[in-house]
């Protein structure tokens, strides 16, 4: 059972989030709170596997409970409307496993969910991908001392996952198997200190590994 804590400071939402998640066997809503700092209190006390943040909340905002809470090793999609992407992005750079915009489809959000609570991040649909571009877009930067941690084959990886691809895409790309392109990414992620695959998305696009419309 995925155990899930709403935080978002409008009562339909969160009653609409929890009718939506509960009617599947294998999610479960084990709290709401209404404001950041009741999202962070909660978050410690029930430990759910999967917190679901909206970003403009009274008390504490999203972005700093997000921060609080990937901190602690818990997992967030932030969930937001379409008009705040910068504080998304800066969401993502503090931990977050991905973000949904409001209007999202149902199915969506119990998916994004279930991403989240494996550990991988929701990379796809596309919309995070030019979000990322839009606020990291800058002139390569092939010096970036990040980038001279990684290996030659780690660098390919990396351009690949920065374009949202899965770990079979990208072996199938790289003639490797699903099971090593894991490990190059947890190494990188190590290499990198990092937690989450978003991270290493931004970063690839922070260094200018990719090129705004994705390309390396």
């Amino acid at each position: 059972m995925i155990t899930v804590l709403l935080a978002d400071d409008q009562p339909l939402v969160r009653a609409g989030l929890r009718a939506l998640l509960d009617t599947e066997p294998d999610l479960t809503v084990v709290g709401e709170a209404a404001d950041g700092a009741e999202a962070v209190r909660l978050a410690g006390e029930l430990r759910p596997d999967v917190v679901l943040m909206d970003v403009r909340m009274p008390e504490l905002d999203g972005l700093a409970a997000t921060r609080a809470l990937t901190a602690a090793g818990l997992r967030v999609v932030v969930v937001t409307t379409f008009d705040l992407d910068e504080y998304v992005y800066e969401a993502l750079r503090s931990g977050a496993s991905g973000f949904l915009v409001k209007d999202a489809e149902p199915a969506e959000i119990r998916h994004a969910v279930r991403v989240a609570a494996r550990g991988d991040a929701l990379l796809s649909p596309g919309v995070t991908r030019r979000l990322i571009e839009e606020f990291t877009a800058r002139p390569a930067a092939p010096d970036d001392r990040r980038l001279a941690a990684l290996t030659g084959r780690e660098r390919e990886v990396l351009a690949r996952v920065g374009r949202g691809l899965t770990n079979a895409r990208i072996g199938d790309e790289l003639l490797m198997s699903p099971l090593t392109v894991k490990t190059h990414v947890n190494r990188m992620m190590a290499k990198l200190s990092v937690h989450d695959r978003a991270q290493l998305v931004v970063i690839a696009y922070e260094t200018g590994l990719i090129r705004p419309g994705g390309s390396a």
